[in-house]
């Protein structure tokens, strides 16, 4: 079994993070044998998915499945490198990075230009999240006349620009790429409304008092999956036949219990 190691400190990614640099520390593993090298592109600061815990360390659920991915493929060896959200789609374009992994969904411009695996590692609820002290907003129906915050390129963004146009809403849509900028403009009433999960909700409000609550139904329930160039279908059916090993052993039910406060396996 292969040894993943990091290279990260939490010195370097306080002062990347503090001058707004879009480049981040990569979290590199040690050579192994003959094994690829794959380059995995992923973010640091998406609560309990990709980001740097107390001690400077890249963790979360989608980083931890793929260390498992990783012990269950020898003949790949993985590597991360950790950047801004909105950089990531052009990193795979320009074959910066072989994998993308940030709680992705498909949309149609996503599957012109690039390859999902076919086996999805994760489904949940995306909903409208208010301050708790808004009591306009009860779904999102009533974001018309409001101003909402969305992280740029994300799938929440699209939906909600689609959403948006075809309603004919007057809707304010401010694209922030710093998840604590979201939050602290949620809380102090620059946006009226976010798009966010249960389990980031919870997060939020118990990690950093956000005030956050949820409103209305989930407005999208959609698998999530791994993002490979097109030409890399080899490694994409390597990583499916690891995450079925991985759904069938009850793995991802642990992983996604631990980081996601539910079983969200339930709905792959």
């Amino acid at each position: 079994m292969k040894k993943l190691t990091f290279a990260i400190t939490l010195i370097a990614a306080l002062l990347l993070s503090a001058c707004g640099s879009s480049s981040e520390p990569a979290a590199t593993s040690a050579s192994s044998g003959n094994a690829e090298k794959v380059v995995i592109g992923t973010g640091s600061q998406f609560i309990n998915i990709c980001f740097f815990d107390e001690n400077g360390e890249l963790t979360g659920y989608d980083i931890e499945l793929l260390k498992e991915i990783d012990k269950r493929l020898e003949e790949y060896e993985f590597e991360f490198q950790t950047m801004e959200f909105s950089n990531l789609l052009l990193s795979l374009e320009t074959k910066k990075i072989d994998l993308l992994a940030h709680n992705m969904a498909k949309n149609e411009e996503r599957e012109e230009k690039f390859l999902f695996n076919k086996q999805p590692y994760n489904a949940m609820p995306l909903h409208v999240v208010v301050h708790e002290g808004n009591e306009e907003i009860q779904s999102i129906d009533d974001i018309n006349g409001k101003t909402v915050g969305v992280s740029p390129t994300s799938n929440a963004s699209i939906f909600v620009e689609q959403y948006v146009k075809e309603h004919d809403f007057d809707t304010e849509i401010s694209y922030i790429t710093q998840t604590t900028d979201m939050n602290n403009q949620l809380k102090t009433g620059r946006i009226d409304a976010i798009f966010s999960f249960p389990f980031a909700v919870d997060i939020n409000n118990n990690a950093s008092d956000a005030e956050q609550k949820i409103v209305g139904d989930p407005l999208l329930f959609t698998d999530i999956f791994f993002m490979f160039n097109k030409e890399d279908a080899k490694l994409a059916d390597a990583v499916d036949r690891a995450l079925k090993e991985l759904i069938e052993d009850g793995t991802v039910k642990e992983l996604s219990t631990k980081w996601l406060g539910s079983d969200y396996s339930v709905e792959l």
